[in-house]
């Protein structure tokens, strides 16, 4: 009897997980359509409205509204559908998106199918997977800028004064990886003198932080072009050059990495690494705030990557001649390695 009540403890569990997980679906397909963004537009609206405010078809756009009811997202009033606080919140600009917990949610089953079916292969695609699905590579760079800007912003960017010293020069700090320039447009912003240059390898990053750059009025400071870590071109060497979260991406080419970084720096200039912190204790693994990260490995891996401690990338500083300082933030969840040209 005990076994069979604990039994259905655990598919209730189960049940309310599973929800939860089709309420993010529906989110990611609302935001993705544009449909949630049209229903906070028109107000009381009827299906057919909203269909035709975002362009979508409206068999399609009628069993959405449907699902969006069911789960909370659009209420009825005054004859139409209506977003409710819930539908609101996962809004693109609304204050502390929901929005990543959407697009993270359709990106992680995503990438369980791509993992599930190279179990016994061991073939590991690479980046090439987050391109694989076309409403969900717009949607990576603002996921990140949600997700981690605001960390960076409050947080991480008053403890580092290594930002203020490159001001001070008038500097030049480049962002390998840089997505769709949210890093960079924020140290622009607080930081006047600074010039920027964000380097990626999806053309889709580089056009909206082109587009975001320019409606800022940031464009004569902040510069995109597409390249990696490997062949990208710098018009003079760099007081900062910045890896968020994307070092593990090559780590496999560490030697040749880190080299890069040093020969790319001015004297005095900095390498600044942002990167999980993967624990050495596997049992933190469980703690809430970092189980996230313990399937993002998997991922990882089938991009050919794995995330890692902080300990082995001031080892690669060294190596490289660089003087590394390791700072540890979020209760140690993430990490940023400065490593300093002499």
């Amino acid at each position: 009897m005990e076994g069979a009540l604990a039994s259905v403890g655990l598919r209730e569990t189960i049940m309310k997980d599973m929800q939860g997980a089709v309420r993010l679906s529906v989110a990611f397909v609302g935001l993705s359509g544009g449909l949630l963004q049209a229903a906070a537009r028109l107000g009381p609206a009827p299906a057919t409205a909203i269909a035709q405010a975002a362009s979508g078809d409206l068999g399609y756009v009628v069993r959405w509204c449907d699902a969006a009811y069911a789960f909370g997202l659009l209420d009825e009033e005054a004859g139409g559908f209506v977003l409710t606080d819930l539908g609101r919140a996962f809004l693109p600009d609304a204050p502390g998106t929901l929005m990543p917990f959407a697009v993270q949610e359709v990106l992680t089953a995503h990438v369980a199918e791509r993992a599930a079916g190279l179990m016994k292969t061991g073939e590991r695609p690479g980046e090439s997977i987050l391109a694989e699905r076309a409403t969900i590579l717009p949607w990576f760079g603002p996921m990140l800028e949600a997700q981690f800007g605001p960390i960076f912003e409050k947080t991480i960017m008053p403890a580092l004064s290594v930002y203020k010293q490159a001001a001070e020069r008038g500097g030049f700090v480049i962002d390998l990886g840089c997505g769709n320039g949210w890093y960079l447009m924020r140290l622009a912003r607080a930081y006047p003198h600074l010039r920027c240059l964000g380097i990626d390898g999806f053309e889709e990053n580089i056009r909206q932080g082109q587009s975001r750059a320019a409606a800022a009025g940031l464009a004569d400071r902040v510069r995109f072009a597409k390249g990696d870590i490997y062949g990208f071109e710098s018009p003079e060497p760099a007081d900062i050059i910045a890896l968020n979260r994307a070092l593990h991406h090559v780590w496999d080419e560490k030697e040749t990495v880190f080299r890069i970084l040093h020969d790319h720096l001015k004297p005095g200039g900095a390498a600044v690494i942002w990167e999980p912190h993967w624990p050495a204790d596997r049992a933190a693994l469980r703690e809430p705030g970092r189980r996230m990260v313990a399937f993002q490995n998997l991922t990882e891996h089938v991009q050919g990557n794995h995330f890692l401690r902080p300990s082995e990338i001031a080892e690669a500083f060294q190596v490289a001649g660089l003087t590394p300082e390791v700072y540890d933030f979020l209760e140690g969840r993430e990490a940023v390695v400065v490593g300093t040209r002499p």
